[in-house]
């Protein structure tokens, strides 16, 4: 019995240093599995790298989805068969999938872009659009502090000229009032909880979000109205010439006192206005019909397609673009976009606001009451102040809602 005590205990003994090379070739082994026996498909090491938090490559699967055109038939009603074909055919949205109802996103079984998408919205979107928000209202409040507010250097004459017409301030401002609205109820949607959820709870942000999303969808419609007929009041007068480089140079006067350069009915900055208004405006509507009608509209798959033949991604390093996208994708991209320019354009006209308010003398008038004073128009559009007199003759006396002093 003692001999053979003593043989097990060598024998345990030696077997533990020669096992041990063929655990750490094991180890080695498992820290880089073979997916050739799964044809690309995930392995178990890949699940349980995945949830320590390391990063996991989409394999050949995604890269060829055809490889899974061999489960075709296997989506019985009971689920079929359940090998790594399946599921990968599922993952990237080669599933050959019978829908009774619904479009093209029906078929879409699992779509976990919305994961990047998500972290991107609350992430980097939300981070970086309110910092320029609050950046471009920083700017403007130190440009106040140092310059102040622009007056007119002239005395006022009391006489007044027609600068906008009933119909222009109309589509003015139907823009200008649907737009804010439309950013203010944007926010809240994009980043109300951060601040209404830990204050007033949240059943208070649902009702908030919900009527923000209703509120904002249906005064889209007045905001393209306005856009539409902006667009066409003023686009001739909207158009670069030379006059806009002379105002370029000295910064339209608006760091310097007594400079006045010549303008015509728009100078450069309001043009800037225009067409930053026009394009971006413009983009947004297009992204936010995509969203008021989902699937229905996708306006990113080709695009890309065109982007990707200029091979402009490339050269600036997003590498070639995506040309097939699943229609969740396709709204996930357009959501991006909407927010992305929407930023974009508010910080914008956060900037046209302040000139034409608190910023220069004499601003609102133009779309408050439509009648300047002669010396406000002379001094910021002289040009165009000309052109009204050869053709109308004098301005009128006292025609002004606020008399000149």
């Amino acid at each position: 019995m003692a001999r053979i005590l003593l043989t097990l205990i060598l024998a345990l003994g030696l077997a533990g240093p020669l096992a041990a090379p063929v655990a750490a070739q094991e180890a080695s082994q498992a820290a880089e599995p073979d997916r050739s026996a799964t044809g690309g498909a995930q392995t178990l090491e890949d699940i349980m790298a995945r949830q320590r938090g390391e990063k996991v490559e989409n394999f050949q699967r995604e890269e060829d989805p055809d490889s899974a055109a061999a489960m075709a038939g296997q989506l019985g009603g009971l689920g079929g068969a359940s090998d790594s074909d399946v599921w990968s055919a599922l993952r990237y949205g080669t599933a050959d999938v019978t829908v009774t109802s619904g479009g093209p996103e029906a078929r879409v079984l699992i779509q976990d872009g919305g994961m990047k998408w998500l972290q991107f919205r609350e992430g980097p979107l939300t981070t970086y659009g309110n910092w320029l928000l609050v950046g471009t209202i920083f700017v403007l409040a130190m440009f106040y502090l140092v310059r102040g507010k622009i007056m007119i250097d002239g005395e006022k004459t009391g006489r007044t000229v027609t600068r906008f017409k009933f119909i222009e301030r109309f589509a003015h401002w139907l823009m200008a009032g649907s737009f804010i609205i439309l950013g203010i109820t944007g926010l809240l949607v994009l980043t109300g909880r951060t601040i209404i959820i830990p204050v007033f709870g949240h059943e208070a942000f649902s009702t908030i979000a919900i009527g923000s999303k209703w509120i904002h969808n249906n005064i889209s419609w007045a905001f393209m109205l306005g856009l539409i007929m902006c667009f066409v009041f003023w686009v001739v007068h909207n158009i670069p010439n030379k006059t806009d480089l002379k105002w370029l140079k000295v910064g339209g006067g608006l760091f310097s006192e007594g400079v006045h350069p010549p303008a015509k009915k728009f100078n450069a900055g309001q043009k800037f206005i225009f067409w930053s208004v026009i394009l971006l405006g413009g983009s947004i509507s297009a992204s936010g019909l995509s969203l008021l009608f989902p699937f229905e509209l996708p306006m990113f798959a080709k695009t890309f397609v065109i982007l990707n033949q200029t091979g402009l991604p490339e050269l600036l390093g997003f590498g070639v673009l995506p040309e097939q996208l699943a229609p969740h994708e396709e709204m996930q991209f357009a959501q991006l976009w909407h927010a992305i320019v929407s930023f974009a354009l508010m910080a914008i006209i956060i900037g046209h606001i302040y000139i034409g308010s608190v910023g220069m003398e004499g601003a609102y008038d133009a779309m408050g009451s439509g009648e300047v004073d002669e010396q406000w128009a002379k001094e910021h559009h002289g040009l165009w102040l000309e052109e009204v007199k050869s053709k109308d003759g004098a301005p009128s006396e006292g025609k002004a809602a606020t008399p000149a002093e």
